[in-house]
Parts: structure tokens; sequence; C-alpha cells
């Protein structure tokens, strides 16, 4: 007997009622029907507009809360929210951490990734670079200087000063990748600059990026960006000390 070819197709997966409603909730935001900073209806008046059980709805707004759309506290209704690019990236923040930890790989192609990111805002930021920019970047570098005896203050202007230059751009979604790299990174900087002195070395390479920017030397800028991250990849490393054993 011979075999129709439907028979060895895939059957239709049964849509899950929580889906149905995370669809329709979706679709209601999109329309303005829930703008931001607006509560959602409470789950009890969801489940009696949509006919479906707690499970359904609540199911359906967790997964309309891990898309950064609203917010959920106990006792309280959920509460819409603007969706940012950071936002965007606060989503993934905890899956990028779980691959830095867990896959040797990954920090290496971050801090890869971080360079070929930052060598091309850095083009950017030098054409484009105001006065007021200029004056910030070397705020930010004064404030470096002066906390070269406290490797947290230290980090920490050297992180802005990064994200600072990102900010030139005005471009939301370069100053969120910037700052969520930046983030993901810090978990992993093994404090080498207080160790092997590095202080001085790391303000003389970002004088030099903010001179390039200064003069609106688009390839100098970068050459620049390129030297300053190069040297200092091994800044960043995977811990290789065992925590030690109880007594």
């Amino acid at each position: 007997m011979q075999r129709s070819a439907l028979a060895d197709s895939d059957p239709i997966p049964r849509r899950k009622l929580s889906r149905d409603v995370l669809d329709r909730l979706l679709s209601r935001i999109s329309a303005g029907e829930f703008p931001p900073g607006s509560f959602m209806p409470s789950e009890r008046e969801l489940m009696e507009a949509f006919q479906v059980g707690r499970p359904a709805v609540r199911e359906a707004l967790q997964e309309i809360q891990r898309m950064g759309l609203i917010t959920i506290a106990h006792g309280e209704r959920a509460r819409v929210m603007a969706p940012t690019a950071r936002s965007m990236l606060d989503q993934i923040a905890g899956t990028a951490r779980h691959l830095l930890a867990t896959s040797p790989k990954t920090l290496d192609q971050l801090k890869e990734a971080r360079q070929f990111f930052e060598v091309g805002v850095v083009r950017l930021a030098a054409a484009r670079a105001t006065e007021q920019d200029i004056k910030e970047l070397g705020d930010w570098i004064e404030a470096q200087h002066s906390a070269r005896k406290d490797f947290s203050g230290f980090l920490k202007a050297d992180m802005g000063f990064h994200r600072r230059i990102a900010a030139i751009l005005d471009n939301p979604i370069f100053a969120a990748v910037s700052e969520a790299m930046l983030d993901w990174l810090s978990n992993y900087h093994v404090g080498l600059v207080r160790k092997l002195g590095r202080e001085q070395r790391t303000l003389a390479e970002h004088r030099l990026i903010l001179d390039r920017i200064r003069a609106h030397d688009v390839e100098g800028a970068a050459a620049a960006m390129t030297t300053h991250l190069t040297r200092s990849q091994d800044l960043y490393a995977r811990s290789q000390t065992k925590p030690p054993k109880r007594k």
C-alpha cells in the first residue's frame, strides 16, 4: 500500500495558551493601549478577559518581562517600560555572564570583539568630537590620574573614559554595547594595573587617544586605541586561583 507523502510530515504542534495570551498582550502594547509607565491589568482581569487560567497569564507576563517591556514587582500589577538599547542588552546579560564563566574561548572572543568595536567607535569619535566632548574626556583622564592609588576608582575612571568615547557618537546602541561589554569584562579584571605598575602607562595611552581625537586624526586615534587595547588584553583573564580548602 503506497504511503501518502503527508504521512512523513511533522505534526503541527498545539500552541500553548500562554503563547496566545503573549501575542495579544504584545499587540496591545504595540498599539499603545498600554503606554510606557502605565500599569497592565491585573492577573485576574486578564484571566477573565481571555478566559484562561492563571498559569497561562503568568507565563505570558514573565516572557514579556524577559523582553524588557514590563517590570513585575511582588504584590503589584505589571508596569509597562519604554524599551531602550540598554534594556535589550540587559536581557542577555545573564546569558553572557554564563557563557563567560563556562566557555574558555568566550572571554577571548569578547576581548577580540571589544577591540574591533572600540577601534571603529574611536574612528567616528575622532571625526565628530566637539570641544565639550574633548573636555569631558579630559575630565575622565584627570579623575583617573587622581585615583592612581585607588584601584577601584582608577578602574571606574578607565571605564568612564571608554564609555564617554562611545557617547560622542550620540547613538544609544553604540553607548549600550560599549557599556555592556565593559560591564561583562569587568568581572574578569585581575588587577594587574596595580601589580605591574601600569597606571602611568595607561594614562599616557589615554592621553594619546585624546590627543588624536582632539586633532580629529581618525587613523591616529584608531592606531592609538589598537595599541592601548592590545597591550591591556592581559588585564582581563579567567582566574587561575582555586579557593582555599576548608579545614
